[in-house]
């Protein structure tokens, strides 16, 4: 593998463990300490041998806005890639404890950054250990100094102004990756003082719809799925609660599709706040 080769978006245990010796190779482990899901990791207190940790929840967000979960910005992003070692060369894997959940996050804010040169590892840590492949326990990362460069890129990002203006434009087709029970708002929302409901004119995918025991599906089921929701070649605009598990099915379409894809990334934590945007039910 040479530096200048296009990743796949996602990767298999066994084509990281055959790479593991290229010496551009970083491994992120991007597990959070909780999540809104109410999912439980099989392995709390092991990582993939030489991964660094990549911490999402008190350092890669924008720790000026109130909203959680924010992408930080272009310096911040960049000084802190360059502390865990990443490169302009890097050749970037991800991954999490959960199979695919905060993995594609990272994957989004990469793109976003400017570094196409990142995958996600399909499965996770649990599909790593499954083939009994390298591990260790946790531990903290040493300061590094990487030459990473970060460049940041709007167009892959949509806002609520934006959104607000496409309810009657229609220009992008909303997809919410929450549960059906959220989308609908027939049950509160895990965050305090959010409305329930959606927002107008979105359709809803959870995004558990897309992964099957903890990796994505495959190619044709994907494809059958964003078939039925009957969106052919239009940009589509990606939310949850905040702006984690929309990046899940955002890849999903990445992996299928041709269409443009955006994050919203307020999402719901934005979006939601009682009485600041129109609401569906």
């Amino acid at each position: 593998m040479n530096a200048d080769m296009n990743l796949n978006p996602v990767v298999s245990a066994t084509w990281l463990f055959e790479n593991l010796e290229n010496p551009n190779l970083v491994i992120l482990d991007a597990s959070p300490r909780e999540n809104k899901s109410n999912l439980i990791p099989e392995f709390t207190n092991i990582q993939i041998k030489g991964a660094r940790q990549f911490d999402m929840e008190t350092v890669f967000l924008n720790k000026e806005n109130s909203i959680p979960n924010m992408i930080p910005g272009e310096r911040v992003f960049e000084e802190e890639c360059r502390k865990l070692g990443i490169n302009k060369e890097s050749l970037i894997v991800v991954y999490d404890n959960l199979g695919v959940y905060t993995s594609p996050r990272v994957w989004w804010m990469f793109k976003v950054m400017g570094h196409s040169e990142i995958a996600v590892l399909d499965g996770g840590l649990s599909a790593w250990k499954s083939e009994n492949l390298p591990t260790e326990p946790i531990r903290k990362n040493e300061t590094l100094s990487g030459n990473f460069t970060a460049k940041y890129k709007p167009a892959l990002v949509i806002d609520s102004n934006a959104l607000l203006e496409n309810i009657d434009s229609k220009k992008f087709q909303v997809i919410d990756a929450r549960s059906e029970e959220r989308f609908c708002g027939v049950v509160p929302e895990p965050r305090e003082n959010m409305a329930g409901g959606h927002i107008p004119n979105s359709i809803n995918l959870p995004f558990e719809k897309v992964l099957h025991q903890g990796k994505m599906k495959l190619k044709n089921e994907l494809t059958k799925i964003f078939k039925n929701l009957n969106i052919e070649n239009q940009p589509l605009a990606f939310t949850c609660g905040s702006g984690i598990t929309a990046c899940i099915i955002l890849l999903a379409s990445e992996l299928i599709s041709e269409n443009k894809n955006v994050l919203y990334d307020g999402s719901w934590s934005e979006w939601g706040q009682t009485g600041k945007f129109p609401v569906e039910k």
